[in-house]
């Protein structure tokens, strides 16, 4: 057993967790987290990305015990109450999503990228996100929904509202 003392959206946990435990199942059994979703398993699909002390990182790939003194971000931090951020407004105004099953996964790699890449072109989004798999759309909606968050969140574009 190990201890796992992390912050998670801002709250301070402490577990005693089994060694062999994963990261994904530790955010979503023990801190009942149920938006960190299990895909592949082995670190394909990018359904479990998380922000990871600033980076995002797939949690199926990740042992609960290395996550110790950890800050995270699943993709229940990032609305401010029932106020949607402008990535999740952004994929909800250009349909970025269709089943859903993927889109807690986008948004955390989007939430990384767009901070590494405030005005990125669409090939940048695309190369981006490659890391992330989603079965029922051909992409058009997600990469025109980072491009228009990333739009929103500009200086330029909070200046003018």
């Amino acid at each position: 057993m190990s201890s796992v003392h992390v912050t998670v959206n801002g709250m301070v946990y402490e577990r005693q967790v089994e060694d062999r435990t994963l990261l994904v199942d530790f955010i979503r059994d023990e801190l009942q987290l149920k938006g960190t979703h299990i895909g592949c398993e082995v670190g394909r699909c990018g359904a479990c990305t998380i922000i990871f002390n600033g980076k995002s990182v797939k949690s199926c790939m990740l042992l609960a015990a290395q996550a110790d003194g950890a800050e995270i971000t699943t993709v229940e931090g990032l609305a401010d109450g029932d106020q949607l951020n402008p990535l999740q407004r952004a994929f909800k105004e250009n349909h970025g999503l269709q089943c859903g099953f993927c889109t807690p996964g986008f948004l955390m790699a989007s939430t990384d990228f767009l901070e590494r890449h405030p005005h990125p072109s669409e090939d940048a989004i695309r190369e981006g996100l490659s890391g992330n798999i989603c079965r029922c759309t051909g992409y058009v909606n997600i990469v025109r929904s980072v491009g228009a968050a990333a739009e929103a969140m500009s200086p330029a574009s909070a200046a003018a509202v």
